[in-house]
């Protein structure tokens, strides 16, 4: 694990995950219009990116988005969230269920995060 380094020359680094957020499958029926393989990224600690003209869910968006930074860091061995990468949406007639994956790692000078 390294959650934290220090370089002389830039100070206090970071290394966190970027992730991705995708559709695993669709139990239901899809109300809010999105279908296996939709996804958004989370990148650089805080920035998401969507594909051009595919939607998101935001109520699905909500369900994960309190893992999300706790995904981003490194987590030992024996936490539940370094194994579990499935959540589902709160929609019961949905039965929507996404899978968080990490990506590639980035490094931020932690002067420059908040």
């Amino acid at each position: 694990m390294e959650p934290e380094s220090t370089s002389p020359e830039s100070g206090a680094v970071t290394e966190l995950y970027n992730l991705r957020v995708s559709v695993d499958r669709v139990d239901g029926r899809s109300v809010c219009g999105m279908r296996v393989g939709d996804y958004f990224d989370l990148v650089n600690s805080s920035q998401l990116s969507l594909p051009a003209g595919r939607p998101f869910c935001v109520y699905a968006l909500a369900s994960v988005l309190p893992f999300l930074a706790a995904k981003q860091r490194c987590l030992p061995d024996g936490d539940w969230l370094e194994r579990d990468s499935l959540f589902s949406c709160p929609d019961p007639e949905e039965r929507l269920i996404m899978r968080v994956q990490r990506t590639g790692r980035c490094r931020l000078n932690t002067e420059d995060l908040t």
